[in-house]
């Protein structure tokens, strides 16, 4: 099985990627921890297109995180389901500060090592406004479009819960 989560920073993909892939027992990789170097240094594109080309080749994974510039196409196309986790621009700057303050000073599990917990005035703008630009929502409507039959979006916790609560173990 093959799943790209997919969504607006905040919206919890990190955390429903790692429960797939606890559920399913594969492979789970997070975009902030290839495309991020300690330091909150971009890592070289290279090196990053290779560590995600490399992952893609597995038989099964759970990739999370939404970035274009790493193999998108192939992504969605390979994927056998495409979860769009959709919350409001709101829920998503909630869920960031209590993730802020939960890791606050150190690394995520599904962040980069060396790159501690920040919310800053940049990253707060990125969340409620650019991060949701009119090209991603129109890029979010295309891939549902493209893969109507292999695509769920999740607009709540709720929707959320139900979608964990209803899969097979």
């Amino acid at each position: 099985m093959k799943i790209a989560v997919i969504g607006y920073s905040g919206a919890g993909k990190s955390t429903l990627a790692r429960a797939l892939g606890e559920r399913y027992g594969i492979p789970v990789l997070h975009f902030d921890q290839v495309y991020w170097a300690p330091g909150w240094q971009e890592r070289d594109r290279e090196e990053a297109h290779r560590l995600v080309h490399e992952f893609m080749e597995q038989p099964e994974w759970v990739i999370d995180g939404t970035y274009s510039t790493f193999d998108y196409a192939r992504r969605m196309a390979e994927a056998d389901e495409i979860i769009m986790v959709d919350l409001p621009r709101l829920a998503c700057f909630v869920r960031a500060w209590k993730r802020y303050f939960r890791y606050r000073g150190k690394s995520r599990p599904d962040m980069a090592e060396g790159c501690a917990e920040k919310m800053d005035l940049e990253f707060m703008w990125w969340i409620l406004w650019k991060g949701r630009t009119r090209r991603k929502r129109e890029r979010h409507k295309a891939i549902q479009a493209a893969y109507p039959e292999k695509t769920v979006v999740l607009k709540s916790q709720r929707d959320i819960d139900r979608y964990l609560e209803g899969l097979p173990c």
